[in-house]
């Protein structure tokens, strides 16, 4: 698998979740307002906090003895196995979606897509210390392919749910279809939870 593959597949399974931040924009996609820069913010963002996340652990990496390593490889583990239990545990509600269209100004709708980005802690778990830390020990150009694999990931994601918004709200209240979406990212994130174990040991 190349390292753009890799990164790619890292990144949709980690984006694709039901969260604030999708739920604005499929409303924002279903209302036909400023779905292009909605999406855009999204994943200009997601891309910025990814090289954030891989050159921070790029530079760190030169203070790193084989204790700190280990740590890191530790504390990623258990972010993964985190992250798989939750899976497990989901449970998937109907979605109550804001399709009133109201008057709303550019400038709100920027604000909004920025605070739903930024405030939301998991976009930092997920960028800047899962996809910076899982890809420490990769060589710089391929650090970049993989961040590149991810960020087309985001931008693949964000454009899809805002343009075909009305699928993936249906998609959002089908239950069966995220059993087995979960399933799927449970398995890839497993594959990578063992890969990081062999790092340990």
């Amino acid at each position: 698998m190349t390292f753009i593959g890799l990164g790619f597949i890292t990144g949709f399974s980690l984006i694709l979740a039901i969260g604030a931040q999708n739920i604005f924009v499929i409303e924002q996609g279903i209302k036909k307002q400023f779905v292009f820069i909605v999406c855009l913010i999204c994943a200009v963002s997601d891309l910025l906090l990814i090289f954030t996340g891989i050159f921070l652990f790029e530079y760190f990496q030169n203070f790193f003895n084989q204790t700190i390593e280990l740590i890191f490889n530790l504390l990623l583990l258990l972010f993964l196995l985190y992250f798989i239990i939750s899976k497990f545990r989901e449970k998937h509600e109907e979605i109550n979606l804001d399709t009133e269209i109201a008057k709303i100004s550019f400038q709100n709708v920027v604000l909004k897509t920025i605070g739903f980005t930024y405030l939301n802690p998991h976009v930092y778990s997920d960028t800047v210390f899962f996809l910076g830390n899982f890809s420490k020990n990769f060589e710089l150009t391929d650090k970049i392919y993989f961040g590149i694999g991810a960020s087309t990931a985001s931008f693949i994601f964000f454009y899809l749910l805002g343009y075909a918004s009305n699928y993936f709200s249906n998609f959002l209240n089908n239950k069966m279809s995220w059993k087995i979406i979960n399933w799927i990212i449970i398995f890839i994130m497993s594959l990578i939870a063992f890969y990081v174990l062999m790092e340990i040991l």
